[in-house]
């Protein structure tokens, strides 16, 4: 179980729009996306432009986070932080684009948190080191973890590629 710290929490219905606003739709690179993260959010946009959000910290939502448009880019913002996202659920577009970028994501249907908590993260469960609150983890298919911890689809393919060789 990796602990990490929650440097965010949201609610419900968190948009693409949201996490990487529309009129910068016209940065793609990955590289480049990452200083437009939650850029509406200007002081967490300062932390995270500033480097104070270390890789592994944990943005906590409530359900549906991800909602709105397909763009890849919001996925590609947080992954340039290295950030966790702990929601109570996904939205479909924006879970898939996280899983081809290698974007670490933990549905937990039950999750409660604040900034500056501390939270365990494990397979099955997380528990709230600062609370004592504990809640179970809806685990992703095995297949879509794999593209995770792979770092993406595009390494996961070129592993699978390498491996047949």
């Amino acid at each position: 179980m990796s602990a990490a710290t929650v440097v965010l929490a949201l609610g419900d219905d968190v948009s693409t729009d949201a996490i990487y606003p529309g009129r910068f739709m016209a940065t793609v690179l990955p590289a480049e996306t990452p200083q437009y993260a939650f850029a509406d959010d200007t002081a967490f946009n300062a932390k995270l432009k500033a480097g104070e959000v270390p890789a592994g910290s944990v943005i906590v939502a409530g359900r549906n986070f991800g909602c709105g448009s397909s763009r890849e880019q919001a996925a590609s913002a947080l992954k340039g932080h290295e950030l966790v996202v702990v929601a109570r659920s996904f939205a479909r577009i924006f879970l898939q684009n996280a899983i081809n970028l290698g974007l670490e994501l933990v549905e937990a249907p039950d999750i409660e948190a604040a900034p500056g908590d501390r939270l365990g993260v494990g397979a099955t469960e997380i528990v709230n080191l600062t609370s004592g609150r504990r809640c179970a983890v809806r685990p992703l298919p095995a297949a879509r973890q794999a593209i995770i911890d792979a770092g993406g689809l595009i390494a996961y393919t070129r592993r699978r590629l390498v491996a047949r060789s």
